[in-house]
């Protein structure tokens, strides 16, 4: 009896990753806020959070490249004002991003409500309500990289 023959064959085909740029931005700034949730909810905790990323190093005495792990540095993406009220910011490309017209924090209180605002956002983006505004910054991220990237004149 041949191999092939007792196995199940299909046609499937592996789903494509969106190469839609607003996707892309989306999937980071999910990221980037669930990343800012587990720091928040640590420090409301009072523990320290560093999340771990894999580096390759460069060789082992055996002159072998080898996996090594760090701690990748996190920026907390909230403030107090003056009166000490909790403020929190969606940064997208190193940049603060436009909630609305003229408005780029939003307003939390205390320190311990930080993570269910960051859950009601990250609601909000899977909603696709802040589409608008991530497409905007990730074009003025992409100009700003374009710039970057022209030759410098002599």
């Amino acid at each position: 009896m041949s191999v092939l023959k007792s196995l199940k064959l299909s046609n499937a085909a592996p789903v494509a990753a969106a190469n839609d740029p607003l996707h892309r931005a989306r999937d980071k700034l999910l990221g980037a806020l669930t990343d800012q949730r587990a720091y928040a909810t640590a420090t409301v905790a009072g523990e320290h959070y560093t999340p771990p990323k894999n580096i390759v190093s460069r060789k082992n005495e055996a002159g072998e490249r080898v996996r090594m792990e760090a701690n990748r540095r996190i920026r907390k993406g909230w403030f107090q004002d003056g009166a000490g009220t909790v403020h929190f910011q969606v940064y997208v490309g190193g940049k603060p991003m436009e909630l609305a017209k003229g408005k780029q924090a939003v307003e939390v209180g205390t320190l311990d409500k930080l993570p269910s605002v960051i859950d009601q956002l990250i609601e909000a983006v899977r909603a696709g309500e802040l589409d608008a505004q991530i497409a905007t910054a990730a074009e003025a991220r992409g100009l700003m990289m374009a710039e970057r990237r022209k030759p410098r004149a002599a």
